[in-house]
């Protein structure tokens, strides 16, 4: 197959850069149309209970579900002065003008139930409905609006001078392109009353933090695009000390990111906060294709100097390794497509054809490129013979290990794998909705005031269905929510609840006059003639009961924020307050459902993390098949396991000792960095059985030989990694800084398995390994090379010789 691919490379050389360039600029094109997304993330499968509750909640509340909400606070001690409540009230109005917003309610614009007896109807009255002109205007306001409980520590914090203001967004505005003018039109708005008056402007709320999340991901992936081409392209420099070497390189790899940011627009995805770190993640991965393609062909010239050979070599000997290499990498990004995350499935898609891609773009791009280009100079391969280069001294240093301190290499890495094991056991798998914000991010900030004032502003809904027409009117209901909101209200993470209740008490007050000692439930004796009072909304849709109740008046919400507590904080809080529910509302009677973003995240953290477990253990194996393809004895299959296993248990180890918890962000890092490191052991174990064979399966021979052959490669591949993934560790993002900092590591870990543990077990169990299976070549030989590789020299001289005939 081989020489077919080579005659076939070598005589359409032109043709193959034609057509790679004409797609290059058609996958540009197409990349340049890539959109953000605006949308939450699918976690869930749609038939778990969870998501149909849901999904059910927002059909029946719609515009008024969770996470349409963004809030916007200030601490203003001088508010109800006249300066400064008509800035409020022009904000207030000018918000309202803005494309998108659907209602907004501020201290300058609040709505109290008012009694008319000519009409024996209540009715809503807006308490600020011009602007006020003199001090005593802005107290009667003042005075009013403190007089209305129902608005507490709901809409202002008294005690702390803390004032909001909520605005609801048009849900189709959020999930779209328009939703980051529109937020930032809000947000200069409002940013004009804290210049005026010199005072901080706090923002929090989903659709708040979603959009600022679209900014950071749009923006990150830019920036590290540049930085990991950069960090590349300079590592490589001084690694190769070749601007050829170098350049061809990074063709190959910004060739591939263009491909992958087409890729993302035809497969009609869009850009998230996982596909957004694949372009300058493949720059890294598709650069160690070219190192190790790099390193043979300048190591065949440095050793004779003709072409022909170099080529050829560097085709067949790296070509299969780096085969397997790309699909155990592919294999790693491939696993999360099992998931139910959306955005995981997405990303598991684009990487896995994108990391192939990038392989059959190395293998076609470097050797015509360098077949146009004459022998590379002899300063070209200094880093291959300089004794005295730190790569060199590094292998000999592996090397004197490997051959005198073998049970001391035992001893170091069984203890650390028993301190990782046991790090391993303080992991606990928990996660925030903002938890991958930077804890010192503006959001994160802004987040912990509104806790301070107001305990949050993360919903969970609760809806109550009394399985009757108008239940929800009847006394002993309202009693039993009003029962249900008490006991909430003892949680300390959890803000006054909201609900119908509000209302009724509400219109109690209005019945009598106003009076704040009335804001109380009304006695079976004066709901009567309060209810009477209440207007017939008929089919209005934007009415204040269609935010509590559905239009049958029987099912009620009770609407809670809380705080950005843990999924183990809410889980154990849920599992409490299950109890509680059931007692107030008999199941037998009510069918009441705990659902919103809080709960949806919850169940959507535990179900991915058992999902990427399983991806996890599904890579393995089909890591372990791929092994299998190089060797059919599974002793070796086992022994080439465990360089690898031991990275993974440190990093699992390291994430115990130092608190970073199990969530979807860090679980991904594992079968990511299995899928890379074992690429070393591949191409270790590769050449080591093509020198078995020819040193007459003497394995100590056969061992340093190739850590000669390989070690330069893989020192180089380990760095360019290292800091191609440290990169991320500059972020915004917690899980992509986690990516970053935990990759690294695991890598570098890695590279000293496959130079000194996975060595020294060749070596030790060298009567245990050989046996007739380890003889025995795999579905894809390696033994075979030197017959094919003489074939593809003579195929690569004829082709070349034909062009330089007919150039």
């Amino acid at each position: 197959m081989w020489q077919y691919l080579v005659r076939f490379i070598l005589r359409n050389r032109l043709a193959i850069l034609i057509v790679i360039g004409l797609l290059t600029v058609f996958m540009g094109f197409e990349g340049s149309k890539v959109k953000l997304s605006y949308e939450l993330a699918k976690m869930l499968p749609s038939t778990d209970p969870t998501s149909i509750e849901y999904n059910t909640f927002k059909k029946e509340f719609g515009q008024t579900g969770d996470g349409s909400v963004t809030f916007v606070a200030v601490e203003d001690p001088n508010l109800f002065t006249l300066s400064h409540f008509t800035e409020w009230y022009n904000i207030t109005q000018e918000l309202r003008k803005i494309k998108g917003v659907k209602g907004v309610t501020s201290a300058a614009r609040v709505f109290s139930l008012v009694r008319n007896d000519s009409l024996h109807k209540f009715q809503f009255k807006n308490l600020v409905p011009v602007k006020p002109t003199t001090q005593q205007q802005v107290d009667s306001i003042r005075n009013v609006l403190y007089d209305l409980p129902m608005y507490a520590n709901r809409l202002y914090n008294k005690e702390n001078h803390v004032h909001m203001i909520m605005i609801t967004v048009d849900k189709n505005i959020l999930n779209s392109k328009k939703r980051i003018p529109m937020m930032q039109k809000i947000t200069e708005t409002v940013n004009q009353y804290g210049q005026k008056f010199h005072l901080d402007i706090r923002y929090s709320g989903l659709p708040y933090i979603r959009t600022i999340q679209s900014k950071l991901i749009l923006n990150e992936s830019y920036f590290f695009i540049l930085l990991s081409a950069f960090i590349t392209f300079v590592l490589l420099f001084f690694l190769f000390r070749s601007f050829r070497a170098v350049f061809f390189a990074m063709v190959v790899v910004i060739v591939a990111v263009i491909w992958t940011l087409g890729s993302i627009t035809l497969l009609g995805y869009k850009f998230t906060i996982l596909t957004g770190v694949l372009p300058p993640l493949l720059i890294v991965i598709g650069v160690e294709n070219s190192i190790f393609l790099l390193n043979k062909y300048l190591d065949e010239i440095r050793q004779h100097g003709n072409k022909t050979k170099a080529l050829s070599r560097m085709i067949i000997r790296i070509g299969k390794a780096n085969f397997l290499t790309n699909a155990t990498t592919a294999v790693g990004f491939g696993s999360f497509i099992i998931t139910s995350n959306t955005f995981l499935v997405e990303f598991g898609i684009v990487a896995t054809i994108n990391i192939l891609v990038i392989y059959v773009l190395s293998m076609l791009l470097l050797p015509i490129l360098f077949s146009y280009f004459p022998v590379p100079k002899a300063k070209h391969m200094r880093h291959l013979e300089n004794e005295k280069g730190f790569t060199s001294l590094f292998v000999r240093k592996v090397t004197h290990v490997v051959l005198n301190y073998r049970t001391i290499v035992y001893v170091v890495t069984i203890t650390l794998v028993l301190a990782g094991i046991y790090g391993a056991t303080r992991l606990r798998t928990t996660g925030s909705i903002v938890d991958d914000l930077s804890k010192n991010s503006k959001i994160r900030k802004d987040l912990r005031f509104f806790e301070k004032n107001f305990k949050g502003v993360m919903p969970l809904e609760i809806t109550i269905n009394t399985e009757k027409p108008n239940g929800v009117l009847r006394l002993t209901t309202l009693r039993k929510i009003n029962e249900l909101q008490n006991m909430l209200a003892q949680y300390p993470e959890f803000a006054q609840p909201v609900s119908i209740v509000e209302i009724v008490k509400a219109a109690k007050q209005a019945f009598y006059r106003g009076n704040p000692k009335m804001y109380t439930l009304p006695n079976s004796q004066e709901k009567n003639f309060i209810m009477s009072y209440i207007p017939d909304f008929g089919n209005q849709k934007n009415n204040l009961l269609n935010s509590f109740v559905d239009s049958n008046y029987q099912i009620a919400r009770v609407s809670v924020q809380m705080e950005n507590v843990g999924t183990n904080e809410i889980d154990s809080i849920l599992r409490t307050i299950r109890p509680k529910i059931d007692k107030i509302f008999p199941p037998a009677h009510y069918k009441v459902h705990l659902t919103g973003t809080s709960v949806v995240f919850l169940k959507s953290t535990n179900y991915l993390v058992k999902n990427l477990f399983t991806s996890l253990l599904l890579a393995i194996i089909a890591i372990t098949l791929l092994m299998s393809v190089i060797f059919s004895s599974v002793k070796m299959i086992l022994v080439s396991l465990i360089p690898n296993a031991i990275p993974l248990i440190l990093t699992a180890g390291m994430m115990g000792y130092f608190g970073i918890s199990i969530k979807p962000s860090t679980i991904i890092i594992f079968s990511i960095a299995l899928g890379i490191s074992v690429d070393n052991t591949i191409h270790f174990l590769s050449r080591y059985r093509l020198h078995l064979k020819s040193k007459r399966w003497k394995i100590k021979e056969s061992v340093l030989a190739t850590l000669q052959e390989t070690g330069h490669s893989m020192i180089f591949s380990a760095i360019v990694l290292f800091f191609g993934f440290f990169i991320f560790t500059l972020s915004s993002f917690g899980g992509t800084q986690a990516l970053g900092y935990l990759v690294s590591i695991t890598l570098l870990v890695a590279l000293f398995t496959n130079l000194i543990v996975l060595p020294s077990l060749l070596i030790t169990l060298n009567k245990w390994l050989l046996t007739p299976a380890f003889k025995r070549p795999g579905t894809i030989s390696m033994d075979n090379e030197n017959e094919q590789t003489k074939k593809i020299e003579k195929i690569v001289k004829e082709e070349l010789d034909k062009k330089d005939q007919n150039p």
